[in-house]
């Protein structure tokens, strides 16, 4: 059986400069298997940042995959604002009551200040230690949401869609407030020792956003907002499809892109493949149920679609693993990247190649 060579940090910069390391690097987006593997629930575990950095860090040890996952749960930002989070056991919590209830509300909200606002301070607190823990050999993924999806939380979902048709002024001021806190909380987190920046934007995709709107909206605000984040940044659509934007999403500066489990993956990695590093593309809810075999046939099909050549990275297509995915099927899951991952890929064809 091949052997790793590379430390993750290595490995995951190797692919990103779109050259092949010793094997395809491997996420573990399990930030709620934290809590499970604590025995606690996920409002308890939350609560104590170093829980989550150690626990963050023996998980990283267990599989040997190749990133710690700074991710909390997507509310906190909301909740950071001063609204509600709802818990739920052996899941991800999510908002409450919107937070906003109409376009004055917009006028009035700020964002608050990530270095000393007591929510936000629990991942800065949780990276430090991260970063403290694994020096530079593990990256580390800080999240924030994307200025153009964060407002779901914030107004609601169908009050949103009004606001972006029938009331283009409040959504741009709510967009541009939105943006001054991503860059500040993006940036806090690099700062705090985060290696690169997950921007998740599910709203952009073509899955709930026609793609027409993309250059004009979600594009134009991702280009504007990247741009200022201090570090480089990965965009996700949270399982939304990619491929009819593609190349916008390549245009705003992203180094990679989180692809959805109904995207192909072979035809991406040749439409933009020499410009964005593939992430994804295993479903996770299927994985739940799915046995090893399958399991084995999915990382194969993945890895055979997008890992030659470097620029891939093998992880769950929405960003977060499901509870109820047991770490036998992870074993399986990384077993399989050891067989099947390691290059030259078997198969695969190289510049010595008729």
């Amino acid at each position: 059986m091949n052997a790793d060579t590379m430390t993750p940090m290595e490995r995951v910069t190797t692919a990103l400069g779109h050259r092949e390391p010793d094997r395809v690097p491997l996420f573990l987006l399990n930030n709620l298997h934290g809590a499970r593997e604590s025995g606690l629930s996920p409002r308890e575990y939350f609560s104590d940042p170093i829980r989550v950095a150690r626990t963050q860090v023996a998980l990283q040890k267990r599989h040997q995959h190749d990133c710690l996952y700074a991710f909390f749960y997507a509310a906190i930002e909301v909740e950071a604002l001063g609204g509600e989070v709802c818990f739920v056991e052996e899941g991800p919590p999510n908002a409450g009551t919107p937070l906003l209830r109409d376009p004055e509300d917009i006028e009035r909200l700020e964002g608050p200040n990530a270095n000393t606002n007591p929510v936000l301070k629990r991942v800065l607190s949780a990276i430090a230690e991260m970063r403290r823990r694994v020096g530079e050999t593990v990256p580390i993924i800080g999240v924030v949401m994307s200025p153009f999806s964060l407002p779901v939380m914030q107004l609601g979902f169908e009050a949103y869609l009004l606001t972006i048709f029938e009331r283009p002024d409040s959504f741009w001021e709510l967009v541009q407030r939105n943006r001054e806190f991503c860059v500040h909380w993006a940036n806090a987190q690099i700062d705090a020792g985060a290696t690169a920046i997950c921007y998740f934007d599910p709203v952009s995709s073509p899955t709930i956003m026609p793609a027409e709107h993309y250059a004009k909206i979600g594009g134009h605000i991702a280009r504007t907002t990247l741009a200022r984040i201090r570090g480089p940044v990965a965009t996700h659509m949270a399982s939304g499809i990619t491929a009819p934007i593609a190349e916008a999403i390549a245009d705003t500066g992203t180094v990679a892109l989180g692809v959805g489990d109904a995207d192909d993956l072979g035809a991406l990695k040749a439409c933009i493949g020499e410009r964005v590093t593939l992430i994804g593309n295993l479903n996770g809810l299927r994985l739940v149920h799915q046995e090893a075999g399958e399991i084995t046939r999915n990382v194969q099909r993945a890895v055979a679609a997008a890992g030659p050549g470097g620029g891939f990275i093998l992880a769950d297509n929405h960003g977060e693993l499901p509870w109820q995915v047991t770490d036998e099927q992870l074993a399986v899951l990384r077993e399989a990247v050891t067989i099947h991952g390691h290059y030259p890929l078997a198969g695969a064809r190289t510049d010595h190649d008729g």
